[in-house]
């Protein structure tokens, strides 16, 4: 009796260590794994396989175009007409570990004071 419990505990804990160890990756999606709290390997789409306990999926960032929109904004031109221009901006993450490391927030491109 005891040793059914047993096993069904093993059974349970191989299948909570083999779901964490898989990862899959959607298309146009780059996750950032680290081990130990240090950089190791940026993953794309497909079947990956991480360690448990010891690699971490740090960050996940979309490979798509993301669209954001900038409110309207008074201008004046060269010959003094005042106009109101809107604008959109698109942005894609084209390097996924430069993305993650250094900028602190994308929408507004402000970078970490680095010394």
């Amino acid at each position: 009796m005891s040793t059914t419990y047993i096993l069904i505990g093993i059974v349970l804990l191989a299948f909570i260590l083999i779901s964490t160890m898989i990862k899959v990756v959607p298309q146009r999606t780059a996750i950032i794994v680290e081990r130990l709290g240090k950089y190791r390997a940026t993953f794309t789409a497909g079947f990956q396989i991480i360690i448990p306990f010891i690699d971490k999926v740090r960050y996940r960032h979309t490979l798509k175009e993301q669209a954001i929109d900038v409110p309207p904004q008074i201008c004046i031109t060269r010959d003094n007409i005042a106009v109101e221009v809107d604008g959109i901006l698109y942005l894609q993450v084209l390097d996924p570990q430069k993305a993650s490391y250094g900028i602190d927030n994308y929408r507004l491109g402000s970078v970490y004071n680095r010394r």
